[in-house]
C-alpha cells in the first residue's frame, strides 16, 4: 500500500502529457501526493494533425472510481474532463459522500474551442457543480454556463455568488481580461472575496497552467490545507515551476537560454546573494543585458525574479519552522535582522512576526 497522501483525478487521457490525466500525475507526484486515475476520454492526433476526442462507456468510467475509492480511499477527488451526460449523472453517486471534491469543468480548450456538449455543461450544472468543494473555472467557461458577460470585478463577484447558489461552496474564478494588460483571479468563500493580479498574462494562459494548478490546490488539500492556504502554496508551486518555466520547445532562443540558467542558480544562490551583478557575472553577461533577457522572456525584472524567490522561501520558513527571526534571517543571507525585516514589510506589508502569527 502508498505511504503518500492518495489523490483520484477523473479526467481525460492527452497523449502529448500536457494535460489532462498525464499531466496531473505529474504535478501531483511532484508535490509529494499519490496520484490514482479514472480516464473518461482519450485525444487522437488525427492525420490533419487536428484531434479528435472519444469517451470511454460510462460503466468503464464508473467502474475505475469504483474500484479506486474502494481500495485506496483517496482524501481529494478532482473531476476533470467528463464529457457524457450518463456519466456526470452516475458519477454524481460516486463522489457525493466525499470531504473534499475539486471541479473543473474543463469546458473550453486553451485554444477557446468547446470541448464539451450544451447537454452535458446542462447536466455538469445540475449534477456535479453543487458537489464542489472547489469549483475551479475560467471565465469564459462561467459565462458559458451562467449566460452572462463578466466584464468587471463586479462581474466576477456575482458569477461567483451564482455559482455558490447552485451548492459549490467556494469558488475560484481564473484568468478574466477585464482590464488591459492584466489576468484577474477571484477567491470567493464564505462571502468573502479575495482578487488575485498578474500581469504575466502569457505565462498564465500557455497550455496545461490551468490543469496544472488545480492539481496542485487538489495535493494541497489533501494534505489538511484549507481552501486559501491550498491555493496560495499551489501558487507558488506554480509561479517558479510553470508560469515561469520557459522551454526551448517554445521559444528557441539564447534568451531562454540564460533565463532558465538564471532560475537554476537563483534556486542554488539565493541564500548567499540578492544582487543582480552576482547572478549576472554568473552568466557571464552584463545587468542591463539581464534584465532585458527577464523582460522580454517572463516581464519582470531579475531583482523581482530574485525577491520573489526569496520572499517564497521566508514565508515557508516562517510558517514551518520554529526558527527565530534573526535565525530566518542568516539563511536567507541578510546582513542583519532589521534588513530582513524592511524588506519583508515592503514585499508582504506587514513584520514577518506578524505574518507568522497570521
Amino acid at each position: 500500500m502508498p505511504t503518500l497522501v492518495p489523490i483520484l483525478t477523473i479526467t481525460g487521457s492527452d497523449g502529448a502529457g500536457v494535460v489532462g490525466v498525464q499531466a496531473d500525475i505529474r504535478t501531483m507526484s511532484a508535490l509529494g501526493g499519490y496520484a490514482l486515475t479514472a480516464i473518461t476520454s482519450v485525444t487522437i492526433q488525427n492525420d490533419d494533425g487536428s484531434k479528435s476526442i472519444d469517451d470511454l462507456p460510462s460503466e468503464m468510467i464508473i467502474g475505475q472510481v469504483r474500484a479506486i475509492v474502494k481500495e485506496l480511499h483517496p482524501k481529494v477527488v478532482k473531476v476533470g474532463l467528463v464529457r457524457d451526460v450518463a456519466t456526470i449523472k452516475m458519477l454524481k453517486r460516486e463522489i457525493v459522500a466525499f470531504q473534499n471534491v475539486v471541479i473543473v469543468p474543463g469546458i473550453f480548450s486553451s485554444e477557446g474551442r468547446q470541448l464539451v456538449s450544451d447537454d452535458a455543461i446542462a447536466a455538469m450544472k445540475k449534477h456535479l457543480l453543487p458537489m464542489a468543494t472547489l469549483l475551479i473555472l475560467r471565465s469564459n467557461e462561467a459565462e458559458k454556463i451562467l449566460d452572462l458577460k463578466i466584464k468587471t470585478d463586479d462581474d466576477m463577484i456575482k458569477a461567483a455568488r451564482m455559482f455558490v447558489d447552485m451548492g459549490a461552496e467556494s469558488v475560484l474564478l481564473r484568468s478574466s481580461k477585464h482590464t488591459d494588460g492584466l489576468l484577474t483571479a477571484l477567491l470567493y468563500e464564505n462571502d468573502n472575496t479575495h482578487f488575485f493580479t498578474s500581469h504575466n498574462t502569457e505565462g498564465w494562459q500557455k497550455h496545461g497552467v490551468g490543469g496544472a494548478l488545480s492539481s496542485a490546490i487538489a495535493t494541497r488539500l489533501a494534505f489538511g490545507d484549507d481552501v486559501a492556504t491550498a491555493i496560495d502554496k499551489a501558487h507558488d508551486y506554480m509561479h517558479k515551476q510553470v508560469v515561469y518555466a520557459v522551454t526551448e520547445i517554445i521559444q528557441h532562443s539564447r534568451k531562454t537560454v540564460i533565463y532558465n540558467k538564471l532560475m537554476s542558480l537563483v534556486a542554488d544562490n539565493y541564500n548567499k546573494s540578492h544582487d543582480v551583478a552576482f547572478y549576472a557575472d554568473k552568466l557571464c553577461i552584463s545587468t542591463r543585458y539581464l534584465s532585458q533577457v527577464t523582460n522580454d522572456v517572463v516581464g519582470i525584472s531579475p531583482k523581482q525574479i530574485i525577491s520573489d524567490y526569496v520572499i517564497k522561501e521566508a514565508k515557508i520558513l516562517l510558517q514551518s519552522t520554529n526558527y527565530s527571526i534573526q535565525e530566518i534571517s542568516d539563511r536567507l543571507g541578510f546582513s542583519s535582522q532589521s534588513t530582513f525585516s524592511s524588506f519583508f514589510i515592503k514585499y508582504e506589508k506587514c513584520t514577518p512576526t506578524f505574518f507568522r502569527l497570521k
